[in-house]
């Protein structure tokens, strides 16, 4: 007979349900490749009284779940709330100050706070464990920090936002407007209802931060990460971009530039043959690069119950089999600060798409101001539209520094010719 251990799960939407029915139909699986028998037994939840898709006997709620941390038949908090700040924030402090296990799906929470989660976790000799938190279905936290665990990773890059990428990728293939793919995806729940930190890149964000600690054996980043959302990306970009053999995707990056830690999450152009040029849909892929590995790709499922609840089972078994771990692979002392590196001297190429009056003298207007910004242009091409008397001008540089096209912008900007801010895309090499 197997010894039980005791959890609590707070919260108990869509995705504590789903956990909830998978462990339980999984238990005996469980206990025999971990000798450890789990056992649910408390949940706590902001409306105990909601209809949910399974029965939960009356004995098993708790309504305060911050009394949960202090109850000594609890050995693992599951905590499913979401959010930096509030209860969840309040839990799973409480928790790890009293020697509870804990096991989260929260990025925010462990973005912003993980460095003194994981000083609080050693103290007590308790496990963090947070695989659900980027990448759902990607077993990317462990593979970095077990399976990659010899190598000098030097840069870790990928799509961290399963809605995004629907949305991009419904966009070129259905030949349908931002507006219209977003109101379709909510409708098949692969957006929220308010998908804003999906849409403007704070989420990728968020889960960056975390890769980046892992992956660099560094404190979590409190610097400003260079954000940009896919909000205003529109159906023409995306097409030109075809003609020129890209594909655009929401991305993540994360590198050591000079000894300091360049982020950025922003719309890329990337080569139609790349990998992640064909990750399409809901999809996340995730690469990391190093030595002596060299490049590692895993892809999946991002989000939604099933690929959250796989994560969450590999941590809970990670706990069950016993073993008190660095929460962020090595040990808090050992972790370092690192230095920020200077996006404005970031290097790329780039594609810039500017509508212009359709007058004589305007293309060579334009093309003298990127001459005055020292940016040498690869490839050009002029769309009239004699109706509407205007131009569309699509440029794609070679590379250079991210301040000259910023320079580039604001000179663009006070061209008397220019109708509306150019649009500005990196091209990245991946």
């Amino acid at each position: 007979m197997h010894e039980t251990v005791n959890i609590a799960i707070v919260g108990f939407g869509n995705i504590g349900s789903y956990f909830y029915k998978v462990l339980k139909k999984n238990k005996n699986r469980i206990s025999i490749k971990t000798g450890k028998m789990p056992l649910v037994k408390y949940i706590s939840a902001k409306n105990i009284n909601k209809k949910r898709s399974v029965k939960i006997p009356k004995s098993k709620w708790i309504k305060n779940s911050l009394n949960l941390p202090l109850m000594n038949d609890v050995d693992i908090i599951i905590e499913l709330i979401g959010g930096s700040e509030g209860v969840a924030k309040k839990l799973v402090f409480s928790a790890l100050k009293n020697k509870k296990h804990v096991i989260t799906a929260n990025k925010s929470l462990i973005a912003k706070y993980g460095d003194e989660l994981a000083l609080l976790a050693e103290k007590n000799q308790v496990n963090l464990e947070y695989e659900a938190s980027v990448a759902g279905g990607i077993p990317i936290i462990r593979s970095i920090k077990e399976g990659l665990i010899a190598n000098n990773i030097n840069k870790i890059y990928g799509i961290l936002n399963g809605t995004t990428n629907y949305i991009l990728s419904s966009m070129e293939y259905g030949r349908k407007n931002f507006s219209e793919v977003l109101s379709n995806a909510k409708k098949l729940g692969y957006a929220e209802s308010n998908p804003i930190s999906d849409l403007n890149g704070n989420d990728s964000a968020a889960k960056l931060r975390i890769l980046s600690s892992i992956a660099f054996n560094k404190k979590i980043s409190k610097n400003k990460i260079l954000t940009e959302g896919i909000q205003n990306i529109s159906l023409t970009d995306i097409l030109y971009a075809r003609k020129f053999g890209y594909k655009l995707k929401l991305l993540s990056i994360s590198e050591i530039k000079m000894n300091k830690l360049s982020e950025r999450v922003h719309p890329c152009l990337i080569s139609n043959n790349s990998h992640l040029g064909n990750i399409d849909g809901v999809l996340n892929a995730v690469v990391i690069e190093g030595l002596p590995v060299g490049k590692s790709i895993l892809q999946g499922e991002g989000a939604g119950p099933g690929p959250t609840s796989s994560a969450l089972i590999s941590d809970l078994c990670s706990v069950l089999r016993g073993n008190i771990k660095y929460p962020f692979g090595i040990s808090s002392k050992s972790r370092k600060p690192i230095a920020k590196f200077d996006v404005l001297l970031h290097i790329s190429s780039s594609y810039f798409r500017i509508e212009v009056k359709d007058l004589p003298g305007v293309l060579s207007s334009i093309t003298k101001n990127f001459a005055n910004n020292k940016i040498s242009i690869k490839n050009l091409l002029q769309n009239p539209d004699k109706k509407n008397k205007k131009a569309s001008i699509i440029i794609i540089t070679h590379e250079n520094l991210e301040k000259n096209y910023k320079n580039l912008i604001l000179n663009l900007n006070k061209n008397k010719f220019v109708i509306k801010k150019p649009t500005f895309i990196r091209i990245e090499k991946v």
